[in-house]
């Protein structure tokens, strides 16, 4: 189950640089279904008074990014996920981008 997020009021800040996602077993870069490559990237995200990082998952490398940068995150969802007796919140966003026109609130 995918679950969009609603980013209004919330403030990302890139925390590092776009990473390749490798397959585990084969080391090879994953792609989506249009053969894009698929790029983590760490990000602040600032919201009532506290931070959280998470690691977002992009198609397609972005660009610019710098440490500590505002950034705009379009299309953030979370899928929640389970494997054995792990399990977590998987997050993707359609695009992120450096922050334009002195905003660094995100679009949802």
């Amino acid at each position: 189950m995918k679950l969009p997020i609603d980013t209004t009021g919330m403030t990302f800040l890139a925390a590092g640089t776009p990473e390749p996602v490798r397959d585990f077993d084969s080391k090879a870069a994953k792609v989506d279904e249009n053969g894009q490559a698929i790029f983590a990237v760490q990000v602040v995200i600032l919201v009532d008074g506290g931070a959280e990082v998470i690691s977002v998952k992009v198609a397609g490398e972005p660009k610019s990014l710098g440490h500590g940068a505002p950034v705009k995150v379009t299309g953030l969802v979370a899928t929640p996920w389970s494997m054995g007796d792990r399990s977590g919140v998987a997050f993707r966003a359609a695009r992120i981008e450096p922050a334009t026109s002195g905003t660094t609130r995100a679009a949802s």
